[in-house]
């Protein structure tokens, strides 16, 4: 039993696995959302660009 409290409570870390499910995550909901993305970052730089005229 001191053993399996051992194991839960141990913290080394975030392992490679967790890492590499996270990137998969993180890649997958780009993807999903990628026009939605790419219609916020133009509409971005358009006004950073039309603010930056006014100057």
């Amino acid at each position: 039993m001191r053993e399996w409290r051992a194991f839960l409570e141990e913290e080394d870390g975030m392992g490679v696995v967790e890492v590499i499910l996270i990137i998969v995550i993180l890649i997958s909901l780009a993807a999903i959302f990628k026009t939605q993305i790419t219609s916020l970052v133009n509409k971005v730089l358009k006004k950073i660009t039309t603010q930056a005229n006014k100057i």
